[in-house]
């Protein structure tokens, strides 16, 4: 008796700027989790990452990108923390629309797979 397997493709995507890393998955997972919380440090904790980890991927992303994708509030009544700006709320739209779009290509192409 043969065993017939399904195959499938997995993929990861990347945006560049230049030849260094801006955005994978784990930065706008970061990314989502700093705007849910405003907190780095939230972010980091439930992502189970250092927040020294957390705030160097920030730091990068802010040098690599052509506006701040994340940026410190100051105090005030509630005290400060952290926001994720209008280019970082662009950037992570644009990225899970591109995963999207290459997700459902990807799906199509799987189906076609004959081995």
């Amino acid at each position: 008796m043969t065993k017939k397997n399904k195959y499938n493709i997995q993929f990861r995507i990347w945006f560049f700027a230049g030849n260094e890393k801006l955005l994978g998955i784990g930065r706008v997972e970061l990314l989502e989790k700093i705007k849910e919380t405003g907190s780095i440090a939230n972010a980091a904790k439930l992502m189970k990452m250092s927040y020294r980890q957390a705030w160097q991927m920030v730091t990068e992303m802010n040098e690599r990108s052509n506006k701040p994708l994340v940026e410190k509030q100051l105090g005030g009544k509630s005290g400060g923390g952290t926001i994720v700006t209008q280019a970082g709320l662009k950037v992570i739209d644009e990225f899970n629309k591109m995963k999207n779009k290459v997700k459902v290509f990807i799906n199509e192409e799987s189906k076609k797979i004959k081995l």
